[in-house]
């Protein structure tokens, strides 16, 4: 596959998603690897939406211990700005898509139908998930037609392809933590997530349970996404068909001027003078967020990462947060006064774009949660000597000709697998960067070990399934796979770097 056609400049044609270049600002955030597209439609006053919450999907039916779901992905046109409509690819139709809220060790199946007109590939990030359900790129759920069941994984470098439905099994044998489910689509992820195709898996259990967090009402998830709108209130995205040199323009990645939180664009949340739960979704295609707080005492209190609960709660003044990375935390409203508000900023933007929802503290009430010391049984895995190491050179380059996104000199190729890992046993994983990547592993968790040769950063606590890594930096992490047998997948979680083939296959045997 060429480089020149990666996918989120093929995208006009399969999604009608398309950018006129002379109306927009191009322009680079020093914060960012990515540039940004100006939106042609007014940008709404901000914290006047009412921050919405994506419904709790409930399941057909249970049988046998193991709850059986049904997703329809589908068109449909929402109000995200106000007055215009916007046309979305949304599982079940939402922005986000519904959310999963399941129990430790008790299985999940999902049949995905597609009603849309491209093809898709769903992957729940984070997930310990079957190989044949892990959203290998090229298992493609083809639109429409008749249902048959999911077949095999196919060959080692091929495509397993379903028509109209596909049954996506997740046995969820994993710590509580908060995942999230998203396109997986070969050459067309950015544009896909970028229209709506993600949504969050939550997974509980009894550890969790038993700690007095913030809970119902007082647990919140925020889905951070930033969006262009053109004047009549499509989404705004590159093309190949807007001009020559428009590939090189957008290769470092897509950031919008519009602030999304569970997709209402700069919402306000009326909050209680108490303790609140937030779990913490960067969904962005490739924009980086440094949260802060404008006003009074709060800070963040870090309970969890991607993998899920801290051994021990973190203080942070401000939380930086990458793409794909999740940050479980709870934030006190106690010491404010009723009428306070309190603004959510962006401190790696400024403007508009540093800003990203309001808290508005209501009343005073009863709080009778906390955050204990210790959390979890987690504890950080020592080093073992004598590991296999194996380094992830993420690097602009070229192959066949054409510019692109690299690990370790190569261009992403299915049939080719650059690993074959031992299940059961520790390696080192080293990430060697030239600009920011967000480097995810598929199927298992990770430790920070190192950062630049140091200590591991503040906001590498836990058990991780995204890092984020600095232009010119090495992060060495400990990782070691079980249970499943297959192929999957390392990449940059920048979007746009994915579908120019910075991503690489390797095999657990």
């Amino acid at each position: 596959m060429k480089l020149s056609r990666r996918g989120f400049l093929g995208a006009a044609g399969g999604t009608g998603l398309a950018l006129t270049l002379a109306n927009c600002g191009l322009e680079t955030s020093p914060a960012q690897s990515a540039e940004l597209l100006k939106s042609e439609a007014p940008l709404p006053e901000a914290f006047k939406v009412p921050l919405p919450i994506p419904p709790v999907k409930k399941p057909l039916r249970t049988q046998a211990g193991i709850d059986y779901y049904r997703v329809v992905q589908q068109k449909a046109s929402l109000e995200i700005l106000p007055g215009l409509k916007t046309e979305i690819l949304g599982y079940d139709g939402l922005l986000p898509g519904p959310t999963f809220d399941v129990r430790s060790g008790r299985t999940t199946v999902v049949e995905q139908v597609n009603h849309l007109d491209v093809p898709t590939a769903v992957h729940l990030h984070g997930g310990h998930t079957p190989a044949a359900s892990d959203g290998w790129p090229l298992d493609l759920l083809m639109p429409n037609g008749e249902h048959h069941e999911h077949a095999g994984h196919g060959g080692m470098g091929g495509g397993d392809v379903a028509t109209g439905s596909r049954k996506y099994t997740y046995p969820n044998t994993q710590r509580a933590a908060t995942l999230w489910y998203h396109d997986h689509r070969m050459d067309y992820t950015a544009p896909q997530v970028y229209r709506g195709l993600f949504g969050l898996h939550l997974i509980r259990d009894a550890e969790e349970d038993a700690l007095p967090l913030p809970g119902g009402d007082r647990e919140i998830p925020l889905v951070l996404a930033d969006r262009a709108f053109a004047a009549d209130g499509s989404f705004l995205y590159p093309a190949a068909t807007d001009g020559p040199g428009v590939e090189a323009k957008y290769m470092e990645g897509v950031i919008g001027d519009v602030m999304l939180v569970n997709g209402a664009p700069w919402p306000v949340l009326e909050v209680d003078a108490a303790r609140y739960r937030f779990r913490i979704l960067n969904a962005s295609n490739a924009r980086r967020f440094e949260l802060a707080l404008d006003s009074g005492p709060a800070r963040f209190v870090q309970i969890g990462s991607d993998g899920g609960l801290l051994g021990a709660p973190v203080e942070h003044k401000t939380l930086v947060v990458a793409p794909a990375e999740r940050f479980d935390v709870v934030v006190d409203f106690s010491a404010y006064q009723p009428g306070t508000e309190v603004t959510l900023l962006n401190k790696l933007d400024s403007g508009r774009a540093g800003q990203v929802m309001r808290f508005k503290v209501m009343r005073r009430a009863g709080d009778d949660s906390n955050v204990p010391a210790k959390l979890s049984s987690y504890a950080a895995v020592p080093e073992p000597s004598g590991l296999i190491h194996r380094e992830w050179r993420f690097r602009r380059g070229s192959a066949n000709g054409h510019q692109g996104w690299t690990i370790n000199g190569k261009a992403f190729d299915p049939q080719k697998m650059q690993a074959s890992v031992k299940l059961d046993q520790y390696e080192v994983w080293s990430f060697v960067t030239d600009v920011h990547h967000p480097v995810h592993v598929h199927l298992a968790p990770f430790q920070v070990l190192r950062r630049g040769g140091g200590k591991p950063g503040p906001y590498d606590a836990g058990w991780k399934d995204t890092v984020d890594i600095r232009p010119a930096e090495v992060v060495d992490v400990l990782v070691r796979f079980t249970a499943h047998k297959g192929k999957y997948l390392i990449h940059c979680h920048n979007l746009e770097h994915e579908d120019m083939a910075m991503m690489a296959a390797f095999e657990t045997v």
